[in-house]
């Protein structure tokens, strides 16, 4: 199935995947596949800037040691996945080699309430699983975040519905500052990113695709190590990663139907068979609804589930990090240059810099 299309016009879009840990089969139809789809119906003065958020990385424990390895590793998938590093209105590069990124953030700290950091879900949400030992970075974050849309006058920025709180709070810094020094900017110094409900138009999808966990399908599927046998990851043995979808959790119905509160195991197969079998939703719903045997879906989603992982993986297997590393040397230079653009008329505006 192609993924859900997004509407093409001129804009300037902006994504990107933590390096924390291997990347999994629902980060690749989630986020990863519909990029490759998206860059290749860019128009000439659209502009598509995807960066891996080192410095993102860190607000949760990771090995510390690993993290560069992590972040070339994450372009590799992109490369492996179609996105074509040649095409000149698409930029890859590390946040992390990007300092305006981090001034700018600095910057916009200043002009965001406590209250409404205090807000976030997110922060409250991992807070309670770190315990104690919760880092001021966990809450600043979303600040962060906002520099990364900002610095690029991002317009659509395809996120996952848990991000939808910091994309409103990335608008309200943007509407405060361009208010604040509106006399020295009158139109705006900061482009302020589309709505919500825009970006959702944009991406032509009324909610984001969810790949469910295998062991636990009201979870999301996770890069945790502590669902093992739920998460098929980019680097799992594709025979393995085929008998992980034969002991997917499922039930007893046997009676197979599209229904994500009743029937989320085999929904979730209903899911992952459409996006790999190269046909459409409606199709694979034509096929097996109403169907009672689990075991035959089962069967053909772990044979489609081999296919893909061989395949991208041969793919993945031709692309050094030496290779990455050029790209996003270039590649960098070039972001580093639009950045400083945006940060330079911030520094004017707080004083910084002579107007």
């Amino acid at each position: 199935m192609e993924p859900q299309g997004f509407r093409y016009i001129m804009s300037t879009i902006l994504t990107g995947l933590r390096a924390n840990s291997n990347l999994h089969l629902g980060n690749y139809m989630g986020a990863i596949l519909p990029m490759v789809e998206l860059q290749k119906n860019l128009k000439a003065e659209d502009q598509f800037f995807m960066f891996v958020p080192d410095l993102h990385s860190f607000t949760t424990p990771i090995d510390h040691g690993m993290l560069y390895q992590n972040s070339l590793e994450n372009i590799q998938v992109y490369l492996a996945a179609g996105i074509d590093p040649n095409q000149s209105n698409t930029y890859l590069y590390r946040q992390s080699q990007i300092p305006a990124h981090s001034e700018l953030t600095w910057i916009l700290s200043c002009f965001t309430y406590f209250g409404e950091m205090g807000r976030m879900i997110q922060f409250k949400e991992k807070s309670t699983k770190q315990g104690q030992s919760v880092g001021v970075g966990l809450f600043s974050y979303p600040i962060l975040m906002a520099a990364d849309i900002l610095l690029y006058g991002a317009e659509y920025i395809p996120l996952g519905e848990d991000q939808k709180q910091h994309l409103e709070l990335a608008r309200d810094i943007a509407v405060r500052v361009n208010g604040k020094f509106a006399d020295q900017f009158p139109t705006g110094l900061l482009k302020v990113p589309k709505t919500w409900d825009k970006q959702l138009e944009f991406a032509n999808r009324s909610e984001s695709v969810k790949i469910r966990s295998l062991s636990n399908p009201a979870e999301k599927m996770s890069k945790s190590v502590s669902d093992p046998k739920g998460t098929i990851l980019l680097i799992d043995s594709p025979s393995d990663a085929a008998k992980k979808v034969m002991t997917a959790q499922t039930d007893n119905e046997a009676n197979i139907q599209w229904n994500w509160e009743f029937q989320p195991g085999i929904t979730n197969l209903l899911q992952l068979h459409a996006l790999l079998s190269g046909g459409s939703l409606d199709d694979t719903k034509k096929t097996w609804i109403g169907q009672t045997r689990y075991g035959e879906l089962k069967k053909e989603v772990a044979t489609l589930v081999e296919k893909f992982l061989t395949s991208f993986q041969e793919n993945l297997a031709k692309i050094s990090s030496e290779e990455v590393e050029r790209i996003l040397e270039k590649d960098e230079v070039e972001v580093n240059k639009i950045a400083n653009e945006t940060l330079y008329k911030v520094q004017q505006a707080v004083g910084l810099r002579k107007l």
